[in-house]
């Protein structure tokens, strides 16, 4: 492993910032920090960093112990949520200021200023100042700054809070393209798992000052390990009683679940191909989504939402429908995991 982190504990006060974690990453993978606010993703980061010492455990870079390192010495590039730039310099001298601090040539200044201005879109804006760019570019100028010394790691700490939402997703693409060009090891934190899923090779869900999963998106999503990750991951709603539901019957008293709208077909009376196994259900609301539309629907006592294709016929408030649970996922305060409906035969279809 390239960043190897054993038991790191830190804490402020009585808050436990980082609660014994422990984590591998291979060289040049591009990592998903993810979690609520105030979970330890930020402090993770900064004892990576250097700008923070742990109270106990180990973080070692390629192979070396680096507890101990000046946050100078560790060949790490740092990007803050707020670009930090140097507002009396321009585009040049920002990216340049750690060649300087270096004492690098002014030859081989230029010659990398210049490669990451091309590498960075930035071509025509070297002479300007940040107050005279756009959010998106001072970004990229603060991306710039940090690989300018050519850091062995990066690490950017919710590097795209501060940009509106459509360049925020155009930055993205362009992040995760730049990174894969240069093979450079990346660690990113963020709140916002849809960025996290977009952007990474691996995501570490953080919660509480513990690492409760690390894997692919896609793994994290079909196969959380905890009711927190099942229930951070993707839109969900809490069940009390899965027992109660047609098809889990099996379900022990004291049991919860989770339920996602995909995991869920809902439906007009006589439109579900396998009706004994639905739940009849009331519509409480309908949201338009842009290529579905979101059902909140009623069984019982208990809310849960769905989704339903525009290509049928529109539901209201106040319908009578069946709703078909496919799957969930179910838990206790000792075991968790997901539950398939054993009343339907079809496979679950991936367009409901």
């Amino acid at each position: 492993m390239y960043i190897e982190v054993n038991n790191l504990i830190k804490t402020f006060g009585t808050y436990a910032a980082s609660d014994n974690i422990s984590f591998g990453i291979e060289k040049g993978r591009l990592i998903g920090l993810l979690g609520p606010s105030g979970g330890g993703k930020t402090t993770i980061l900064r004892m990576l960093a250097g700008l923070d010492s742990p109270d106990s455990g180990d973080i070692y870079i390629d192979g070396k112990r680096v507890n101990d390192v000046p946050a100078q010495q560790r060949g790490i590039g740092f990007v803050f949520q707020n670009y930090a730039l140097f507002r009396h310099m321009t585009v040049y001298d920002n990216i340049a200021f750690g060649l300087t601090v270096q004492k690098r040539s002014k030859s081989e200044i230029k010659a990398r200023v210049t490669e990451l201005i091309e590498l960075t879109g930035l071509k025509g804006l070297d002479k300007r100042y940040p107050n005279q760019l756009s959010g998106g570019q001072r970004q990229r100028v603060a991306f710039a700054r940090a690989l300018a010394p050519e850091p062995h790691l990066l690490l950017l700490d919710e590097p795209f809070a501060a940009i509106d939402a459509k360049v925020r997703k155009e930055l993205r693409a362009w992040l995760k393209a730049t990174i894969e060009r240069i093979g450079i090891t990346t660690i990113f934190v963020t709140h916002d798992q849809e960025e996290a899923v977009e952007v990474a090779d691996e995501i570490m869900i953080v919660s509480g000052g513990r690492l409760e999963q690390k894997g692919s998106p896609i793994d994290i999503y079909k196969n959380p390990l905890s009711p927190f990750v099942a229930g951070f991951i993707g839109e969900s709603s809490q069940l009390d009683n899965p027992g109660g539901l047609k098809g889990f019957e099996e379900e022990l008293p004291g049991t919860k679940a989770i339920i996602r709208p995909e995991f869920v077909e809902i439906g007009k009376i006589g439109e579900l191909p396998t009706p004994l196994a639905a739940e009849a259900g009331i519509v409480r609301d309908v949201f338009f989504r842009g290529n579905s539309w979101q059902v909140e629907v009623q069984i019982g006592s208990q809310t849960i939402s769905a989704y339903r294709s525009l290509e049928k016929d529109p539901l209201k408030a106040g319908d009578s429908v069946n709703v078909l649970i496919h799957r969930l996922y179910v838990f206790n305060d000792k075991h968790s995991r997901i539950a398939e409906n054993n009343m339907k035969t079809d496979p679950m279809p991936y367009n409901i």
